[in-house]
């Protein structure tokens, strides 16, 4: 589709967890959408041998896996953050996989009273893995129930109601749990000391991204050159899900346009199509940097005249607009407001004003 969009709308959460108006779904969002779990099913790494990327994360998991295995012990509780889309829900089915040991999952939005997540801790085997996805979500009342399961393997039962109520302490079996979250400012300092082994997953280098696209296109049966697989991997923000995602859309216009085969030209006839730039921009990111240049003169602007402008929501600039354009160095974050780079004058075809806005 030209706009870059896809045809399903979802649904995304304010600050404070309650709904707002649905919004198309980008195809270059690292937010999960319907069609990527399917995908995911199929092409996701079962073993930390298969797993690609994250190096230093994964030699100290390994580690970590290899010494609980010969204690014969529970792994250390395990918290995971960084950007949507780099693999924190594999990795968690990895651990649990090497572990040889049942997985459970939740997300922190879905435990809305203590005894949701009472009834998943008392149900763990021995060294069974909970994973609990958007842990930042958890609701005060309920994170609290996990800070004498996580440190003492305990849950306090109350029985009885009124001045008769009384505490009843249940043990439960050594578990694992795995936090995952995409803002770990968000997590509470006494929750966050209770994770013993803590990794935050970066974006993915181009070589990563190779191996992972020649990878699911094996899987999927797909015929790619490797023209095709570096121009699918400069453009996906160094993020696997919108790389695969890539590669099914520009596999779909290969089947029709090419006989099948992702060539490089076929890669950008497709990306281009579908509204991503080569920098991996698409129309919503390309709209907010051409308000913020023509607009507003390069800034500095504040982010809620900017969403004024763009008739968008202030956090959904904050976070799904504004971490890919800074990470690539097109606008930067001041006390006064937003301010665009050289780099993005120079990509856009403006040109820079003589006197620069004082960043600071």
């Amino acid at each position: 589709m030209a706009d870059g969009t896809a045809k399903s709308m979802t649904v995304y959460k304010d600050k404070d967890g309650g709904a707002r108006l649905d919004r198309p779904e980008r195809i270059v969002s690292a937010a999960s959408y319907d069609d990527d779990v399917r995908l995911d099913a199929s092409v996701r790494p079962k073993t930390l041998n298969e797993y690609i990327g994250q190096k230093r994360v994964k030699e100290n998991i390994s580690i970590a896996l290899e010494a609980a295995r010969n204690r014969g012990e529970a792994l250390d509780h395990v918290l995971l953050y960084g950007p949507p889309g780099l693999g924190k829900t594999t990795l968690a089915q990895i651990i649990a996989n090497e572990l040889n040991v049942p997985i459970k999952t939740s997300a922190g939005p879905l435990l809305e009273r203590k005894g949701d997540l009472t009834a998943i801790l008392t149900s763990l085997e021995s060294r069974e893995v909970f994973f609990l996805d958007e842990i930042h979500r958890l609701q005060a009342a309920v994170e609290e129930v996990l800070y004498p399961a996580m440190e003492d393997f305990r849950v306090d039962l109350v029985i009885g109601q009124g001045p008769g109520a009384r505490i009843h302490p249940f043990h439960l079996n050594h578990f694992t749990l795995i936090g995952a979250t995409t803002r770990a400012g968000l997590i509470t300092a006494p929750l966050r000391s209770r994770f013993g082994i803590v990794h935050r997953l970066d974006f993915y280098e181009p070589a990563d991204l190779l191996i992972i696209l020649h990878r699911s296109a094996k899987i999927l049966n797909i015929q790619m050159e490797e023209g095709g697989a570096e121009e699918i991997a400069r453009r996906c923000r160094g993020t696997p899900r919108i790389a695969n995602r890539l590669l099914r859309r520009a596999r779909d216009f290969a089947e029709v346009r090419a006989g099948g085969n992702i060539t490089r030209g076929v890669a950008q006839e497709a990306l281009a199509m579908l509204g991503v730039d080569e920098s991996g921009l698409d129309e919503v990111d390309r709209n907010l940097m051409l308000a913020l240049l023509d607009k507003y003169a390069g800034g500095p602007v504040g982010v809620g005249t900017l969403a004024a402008a763009l008739s968008e929501e202030e956090d959904a600039i904050e976070e799904m607009y504004e971490p890919y354009l800074m990470q690539i160095g097109m606008i930067d974050r001041t006390p006064r407001g937003r301010v665009a780079t050289p780099r993005a004058y120079q990509y856009f075809g403006r040109e820079l004003p003589r006197r620069q806005p004082r960043l600071f």
